[in-house]
């Protein structure tokens, strides 16, 4: 015949291939053509005709033997045991003991026996044949569900916090007593992995399926991640310039966010965005932080921040302010230099934004995507406020290679005095007119001590420092297993890179000892949304999946702003 090549059992497949069910039972395949078998007049590249409706099954039923090159025939797995209910169609129920009987349809047919009596059966078996199929991909469907998604559920560090999440315009806690006034607000920060990176970084995606990885899929998923968390404020990383314009501005704003951007400079389409709720916040002031100077050679990569700083809506106080902030740090394991004198930058910025009129900082917040790992000395600078560098390898800064290549030590000072930034993280303007001030005090006190100061400062030079008393929301591991948390997950990696840091306030059992410094009252972390293990995520087959559709975990923290 026309497919000679083919194995004996193949070309009887069509012959002898008749089974034997009862009622509602299902053939499922879990075969490339499996798929294929669903609709009527769908059908794959190499078949030669489009495969029949299922329902057009009325007797016998015999596969085609034209399948095309028999190596396609041989990989698509063709074997019984493998059959599953992932798609199904119905065979009759012809109780032919042997080859050569025929189908009771046709036996009444040549015996003259009238068909009316056993009509009524044959349409409840095809209606029970209905209904069973349905039932199976209603469950299929519910499997698929569960299978895809995993909850996350909500910490709370304070029993109130509980009862307030359900009041969603909540404003002044009028239960407050004195002078102390509380104001309740959640604070979301999520990469949503932008398009062009994804393209360009395919090699980290390689256990998605495709079509989970375009950008018409994922969008959808993306707003409604930010629908159900419902977050005050949102800090987004990693947001494509053409699609914010064209469809996250326009459906954030939908939602009752205020949208601002700062794109990254170059020929990077991304960058970062903060949005808040108008109802619950006004802006005071946006300012965008641009990393690359073209003047300074250690400075020549595209990475932005942004500061904001919010005036909080039904408050007590006139004054209260909240600075939040949002940056996405170089990712280059073996550029610590840049990371520091990044990170660097963004402090200094907050320092200029965050002060009150009586010389203490405002509540702050900073969010991000800072390619660094919790315990290495970018984390620890961030959350101690002060860095010895000296003898530190640049490979080392982030932590993100536990064994680094090369063993290049940080400069001293990392950055060079032109970009205008102190080593306690200030622009230098503010920080002279501060050491004058402080200098002309010391003066009037220990006229005899210039030269002791001299060299306390040499001595402090490889030293940074900044002003803020700043605590993680997340713990990064599990207390009950030490197990790590992880807030992103792809074919090379699961770690934790995200974070959300805020200025406790004094009594904010939840917060972790940092610098210590001047602050208007702080904040009180209320609640978070637990993070997963690299276990539990490759229980969905990682990040992106069916579900979610960025290659990191959004973040989301309730706070409670205190003043006194």
């Amino acid at each position: 015949g026309r497919h000679s090549m083919l194995p004996r059992h193949v070309q009887r497949l069509g012959r002898d291939w008749i089974t034997h069910w009862n009622g509602s039972q299902i053939l499922a395949f879990n075969s490339p053509v499996s798929s294929c078998m669903r609709w009527a007049g769908h059908y794959p590249p190499w078949a030669a005709f489009p495969l029949p409706n299922s329902a057009d099954y009325s007797a016998n039923w015999r596969f085609p033997l034209f399948f095309g090159p028999l190596r396609q025939f041989q990989n698509s797995n063709w074997h019984l045991d493998n059959y599953t209910q992932s798609c199904c169609f119905h065979l009759p129920n012809p109780s032919m003991k042997s080859k050569g009987e025929q189908p009771l349809t046709k036996k009444r047919r040549l015996s003259g026996q009238d068909d009316t009596s056993t009509l009524e059966q044959e349409t409840n078996l095809s209606n029970q044949k209905e209904v069973s199929c349905l039932s199976v991909a209603q469950n299929e469907e519910k499997h698929r569900s569960k299978k895809g998604t995993i909850k996350r559920r909500w910490e709370f560090f304070c029993q109130r916090s509980k009862t307030m999440k359900i009041d969603k315009n909540k404003g002044c806690d009028q239960s407050s007593t004195g002078s102390e006034a509380t104001f309740d607000f959640t604070v979301m920060s999520y990469n949503i992995l932008s398009q062009n990176l994804l393209e360009d970084n395919s090699h980290l995606y390689k256990h998605c399926r495709q079509r989970l990885l375009f950008w018409t899929y994922r969008f959808p998923n993306i707003l409604q991640e930010i629908k159900e968390l419902d977050a005050d404020v949102l800090c987004l990383q990693e947001v494509q310039e053409d699609h914010y314009r064209t469809e996250i501005k326009s459906s954030l704003e939908s939602l009752g966010y205020h949208c601002e951007y700062k794109m990254r400079t170059g020929r990077k389409p991304d960058g970062c965005a903060i949005c808040f709720k108008t109802s619950k916040f006004s802006l005071i002031s946006s300012n965008p932080v641009e990393f690359f100077r073209h003047d300074i050679a250690l400075l020549d990569r595209d990475n932005v921040g942004l500061v904001l700083l919010l005036q909080p809506r039904f408050h007590c106080k006139a004054s209260a302010a909240i600075c939040i902030a949002n940056t996405h740090l170089l990712y280059n394991p073996r550029r610590g230099d840049i990371k520091l004198t990044q990170l660097a930058m963004l402090l200094a910025e907050i320092a200029s934004v965050a002060p009150q009129k009586d010389g203490s900082f405002c509540p702050i917040i900073i969010c991000g995507d800072f390619n660094s790992v919790p315990g290495s000395p970018l984390y620890r600078f961030i959350k101690e406020g002060k860095l010895n560098y000296e003898g530190l390898a640049i490979g080392k800064v982030s932590g993100q290679e536990q064994f680094p290549r090369g063993q290049r030590i940080l400069s001293i000072p990392i950055w060079p005095k032109k970009l205008g930034i102190s080593q306690n993280c200030v622009y230098e303007i503010k920080q002279q007119q501060k050491e004058e001030n402080a200098g002309e005090k010391l003066e009037a006190a220990k006229p005899d001590n210039t030269q002791e100061i001299v060299i306390a400062s040499e001595k402090l030079s490889s030293k940074l420092r900044h002003h803020f008393k700043l605590s993680s929301v997340y713990s990064h591991y599990f207390p009950e297993t030490g197990i790590p948390e992880v807030t992103t997950c792809h074919s090379r990696s699961a770690v934790t890179v995200d974070y959300i840091f805020y200025s406790a306030a004094n009594d904010d059992t939840a917060a972790q000892l940092g610098a210590e410094d001047s602050f208007c009252g702080g904040l009180k972390l209320l609640g978070r949304l637990a993070l997963l293990t690299e276990k539990d995520l490759w229980t969905v087959n990682g990040l992106p999946n069916e579900n979610n559709s960025s290659d990191h975990l959004p973040l989301l923290a309730e706070f409670r702003l205190i003043e006194q």
